[in-house]
């Protein structure tokens, strides 16, 4: 389908020089910019939920939240 656009400018020379610099044409540039933009509009991440380890309401023993290195090591089995 072709459309005309308006654009600023200063926005589509570095649009322009972009899409040169990328091996692409304006259109493509265009086509993904708003297929982007629409698939983030669509789809909102889920939110993240964090799950502690826990044993009987407390942190697993041995556990230690305060060394990021031996929560690394404890999670990897080292410890």
């Amino acid at each position: 389908m072709r459309t005309t656009l308006s654009f600023d400018d200063h926005l589509f020379r570095e649009a322009k020089e972009l899409a040169v610099r990328d091996g692409d044409t304006l259109t493509q540039l265009v086509e993904r910019a708003v297929r982007r933009y629409l698939d983030h509009r669509r789809a909102p991440p889920a939110p993240y939920r964090l799950e502690l380890l826990t044993t009987e309401g407390r942190p697993t023993p041995g556990v230690n939240f305060d060394d990021r290195d031996a929560l690394y090591e404890w999670m990897e089995g080292r410890r």
